[in-house]
């Protein structure tokens, strides 16, 4: 098992105390796909940044099991997180915009994280980042190797964001909504190819999204979150047949083409869901 988390919380300080943003989560994660849906601030971000202990100071963050790879995560020295942090576990972020380097073009950037995890020298580490390049099915990755960030669609700024994290060779991938800032057809390439290079790799991966078919089509594993809590884990293949209330008003709430729809349903949501 690489990813085991028993009892996961999550607080921040409030005016009225401590405010939980995630409450008691479970899960672990193995060679596998996971999802993990929900609505904005449901948790699902806070959740896969604790396993790296990438928080704001303010956070709380506390758990009866926090480990990756059998190394307890909140116990561990900032040495042991940097061996953790980019080289066994990558993530990808929403928008390659704002976290790809304005000043550094995208072979550099590539190869200082292929440099920082790996003995290598700057003409092996060039050559590397020009290589992951044509991995991630960049046309002309030399040309593309001295571009600079705003030189790039939309689409080849987020490969190149996962030709970074792929650099270290990883055990495992976090994409917190990779595809977020991206058009449909864009979406589906980056998907497939993420899909490919995991089932190629052998490595984990956690798919931070709200799109629920999407990630019924991607994934092996659902997790869905609400108000912090993980309410139903379900195989990808079973979410149709979804038996909690809010991931039921989560699939009713989405748009068809087969029949006609006045208006989509509005989830009528229980206070019990967050007891």
């Amino acid at each position: 098992m690489l990813v085991d988390i028993r009892n996961l919380s999550i607080a921040f300080p409030s005016a009225t105390g401590p405010s939980l943003a995630v409450r008691e989560v479970s899960l672990s994660l193995g060679a596998e796909k996971l999802g993990i849906v929900g609505e904005s601030g449901s948790g699902k971000s806070l959740t896969a940044r604790s396993l790296l202990r990438l928080l704001p100071d303010n956070a709380t963050v506390t758990a009866d099991r926090l480990e990756f790879a059998g190394i307890d995560v909140l116990g561990a020295s900032e040495r042991v997180l940097r061996g953790i942090r980019g080289k066994r576990a990558g993530l990808i972020l929403q928008d390659p915009k704002f976290s790809l380097n304005p000043v550094m073009t995208a072979g550099a950037q590539i190869a200082e994280a292929f440099r920082a995890h790996r003995r290598a020298g700057r003409r092996e580490a060039k050559a590397a980042a020009i290589d992951l390049l044509a991995q991630v099915q960049i046309r002309d990755p030399a040309r593309v190797a001295g571009a600079y960030p705003h030189e790039l669609s939309g689409g080849m700024g987020q490969r190149v964001m996962i030709a970074m994290m792929l650099a270290p060779d990883p055990e495992l991938l976090i994409a917190d909504e990779p595809t977020s800032a991206l058009d449909a057809t864009v979406q589906a390439e980056i998907l497939r190819l993420m899909e490919d290079l995991v089932s190629r790799r052998g490595m984990a991966l956690m798919l931070i999204s709200h799109d629920l078919p999407l990630v019924s089509h991607f994934c092996d594993r659902v997790a869905v979150m609400y108000a912090g809590r993980i309410v139903e884990t379900l195989a990808a293949g079973e979410l149709a047949r979804a038996e909690h209330p809010y991931t039921r008003g989560l699939l009713e709430c989405l748009p068809t083409l087969t029949h006609d729809q006045a208006r989509l349903p509005v989830m009528a949501r229980d206070p019990a869901w967050l007891a």
